[in-house]
Parts: structure tokens; sequence; C-alpha cells
């Protein structure tokens, strides 16, 4: 299932030299970080949401949107999913206690 992260990558790498009107996250990636954070932002409180309410399908959906807008983030910072799966696969194994002391250091 991850393949469907690398291409999605790829895309998105793709859109950075795309002109602003091409596309939605061409248009992101010109309005620039903080419009990027702002939708990371909604896509979080609506995925909140989503989850508060119960809503099965909902929850997928925007949390579909969340991973989309955290991708876009990642993609506009040079960074991609793997960075983020190396560092899950790091974590693995560990207890969040441990995993949590270990960042102090």
């Amino acid at each position: 299932m991850s393949d469907i992260l690398t291409q999605l990558a790829e895309v998105l790498e793709q859109r950075k030299s795309a002109a602003p009107d091409s596309s939605y996250v061409a248009k992101l990636y010109d309005k620039g970080l903080d419009a990027i954070l702002k939708k990371v932002g909604e896509e979080a409180t609506e995925t909140v949401m989503a989850a508060k309410d119960g809503d099965k399908e909902q929850i997928v959906y925007e949390t579909a949107d969340l991973w989309f807008h955290t991708l876009v983030m990642l993609a506009q910072q040079g960074l991609g999913p793997d960075d983020v799966l190396n560092e899950l696969a790091r974590r693995f194994g560990l207890s969040g206690l441990e995993e949590k002391a270990n960042r102090g250091k």
C-alpha cells in the first residue's frame, strides 16, 4: 500500500515546477508554507471532528485529506513519505515511553 504514497509523492514533486493555475497543489506551493500549514491544520481539525462524530466513512475521508496535505507539506520541505516511514520503522518495537525518553538525549 505504500506504493500509492510513493506515486503521490512523485506527482507532488512534479507539481513544484507547475504553473500555479495548473493545479491545486501547484497553487498551494505558490502560496507558500503558511498556506500549506493552514490546510494541514484545517484538515487535522476536520479529522478530529469526524472522529468525535463516530462516522467511519467521514473519518476515512478526512484522514485522507489530512494525509494528502501532510504529504504536500513534506514535499515542500524536501521530504517524502519514506522519511516518515523510516522513522516509524525505527520506532517499531520501542515502547512509547522508551521512545519519548530517547528524544531528550
